[in-house]
């Protein structure tokens, strides 16, 4: 199921941080592309990508995080992707479910609310994850929070979504709290699944990253999210 437009109202103001952070993530990409060199992006992953054993053990697996800090890791690999599907399918979910996130909780708020989540993501795989060396990248913990946000602020919200069920490909509408909770459920099952692995990921994906990210959102949108105004009462 991919998502290509989303019905939730109308918007009420531009998402310049959204889009922002869309264009830095492109752009970093289009570096890595020009690193060439897989052994110098592997280098590029291992010193800005988050590595549980540089946190829980101490360990410097590759190069040193930028500023000898791995705790900056926690950001700079939210800029980081694997590969053109990696960034494509996070990008896409930014852009479709992002703008009114941002619309509803205003841009400075919507900005503290993406770090936090994708840190919370990063913090998460940490602690599932605790001896493992190998980094982890994305915006998907991040993400995963602005899909919880979007799930809480527009629960009745439709979805343009690109359907595929066997030769033939279908447009419909679906409800945008089904498509949020499906893929929520399925990296649930998936992270569960993954406990006692002796890798970090289940097919490729840190999905305890995702899952950290998306209650982080649950709960910041809570807490971030401006109430309305109570009406006025004449006495």
């Amino acid at each position: 199921m991919i998502p290509i437009k989303d019905y939730p109202g109308p918007r009420r103001s531009f998402p310049w941080v959204m889009l922002t952070i869309l264009v830095v993530n492109v752009l970093v990409f289009i570096f890595e592309l020009g690193v060439g060199d897989a052994n110098a992006l592997d280098q590029l992953f291992l010193a800005a990508g988050v590595v549980p054993v540089e946190f829980t053990r101490g360990v410097l697996v590759g190069p040193p995080p930028p500023f000898n800090m791995p705790w900056i890791t926690l950001f700079t690999s939210m800029f980081l992707h694997g590969g053109l599907l990696h960034i494509a399918s996070n990008m896409l979910y930014l852009f479709i479910f992002g703008d009114n996130v941002e619309d509803r909780l205003g841009h400075l708020r919507f900005f503290v609310f993406y770090f936090v989540c994708g840190v919370v993501a990063g913090i998460t795989h940490i602690v599932v994850n605790a001896g493992s060396s190998t980094p982890s990248v994305g915006a998907s913990g991040a993400i995963a929070g602005v899909l919880a946000a979007y799930l809480r602020l527009f629960p009745h919200a439709q979805v343009r979504t690109l359907l595929f069920i066997g030769p033939f490909i279908l447009v419909p509408r679906i409800a945008g709290a089904f498509l949020i909770l499906f893929w929520f459920v399925t990296q649930f099952i998936s992270g569960v699944t993954s406990l006692g692995a002796s890798t970090d990921t289940s097919g490729g994906v840190a999905v305890w990253a995702h899952i950290g990210g998306f209650i982080a959102g649950l709960i910041l949108v809570q807490v971030m999210a401006p109430r309305p105004k109570a009406p006025a009462i004449a006495y």
